[in-house]
């Protein structure tokens, strides 16, 4: 995967790959993250940013909450983030991202340690994941959004923010199921779902219900090809 067509992202190209699979991400605690077992691994930072949305969508669909993900580089979904540069910490580097892929004022809004949701580990990467949640209000969030086009990655790093819709519509797919058979970066689909419960937007049981809907969709449309 490192060949000629890399350039100067190679070192960094291990890192995002598509392929990667959720049962390679370990979840471990912030502590153990930050332990000396994990000092020789390199470390990376994201953050979700959420709003609660109180409006029925088409006096059908609860909107529950504005979430930000963005269209990245490579073509893939992920949360805004990247590495851990040296003499940073987790919380420093989730800030500094946030400022040159999303262009937040950290004076209105800034990341701490108690923001913390959940750490991975990747044996395989030995890479240590960190993601962080921050809850704004619905209006805070929205000129959020529009501060995005004035980042300074935007257009480069980042090539557009979106919300996930979290609603699943009457076909059992569209909505939230059909979001989820997007192509995400690492395990960004993962900590979209740890941050939906983290925040109480949805429980367990909806979640799971999503992807199988998910899953039976595809499998549908597998069987579908197959037979064609």
């Amino acid at each position: 995967m490192s060949g000629a067509n890399w350039g100067q992202l190679a070192p960094f190209e291990k890192y995002g790959r598509m392929v990667d699979r959720t049962e390679d991400f370990m979840v471990i605690s912030y502590e153990e993250a930050m332990s000396e077992t994990h000092t020789s691994h390199k470390h990376a930072s994201h953050t979700m940013i959420l709003a609660r949305d109180p409006r029925v969508l088409w006096d059908l669909y609860p909107a529950r909450a504005a979430i930000l993900m963005q269209m990245r580089f490579d073509g893939v979904i992920g949360f805004p983030g990247g590495l851990v540069d040296p003499g940073e910490d987790p919380v420093e580097a989730a800030n500094r991202e946030m400022v040159e892929e999303i262009g937040l004022d950290l004076k209105k809004h800034s990341i701490t340690k108690e923001n913390h949701i959940v750490s991975y580990f990747n044996a395989k990467k030995d890479l240590v994941l960190h993601f962080f949640g921050l809850e704004v209000m619905l209006e805070e969030f929205c000129a959020i959004e529009l501060q995005n086009l004035q980042a300074p990655d935007y257009g480069v790093e980042t090539l557009g923010i979106l919300r996930p819709p979290l609603y699943t519509m009457g076909d059992n797919y569209r909505g939230m199921p059909a979001f989820l058979s997007n192509s995400f970066v690492g395990n960004a689909r993962d900590e979209l779902l740890h941050g939906l419960q983290h925040f109480k937007t949805h429980t367990a049981e909806e979640i799971e219900a999503a992807l199988t809907a998910q899953q039976q969709h595809e499998s549908a449309n597998q069987d579908s090809r197959g037979n064609s």
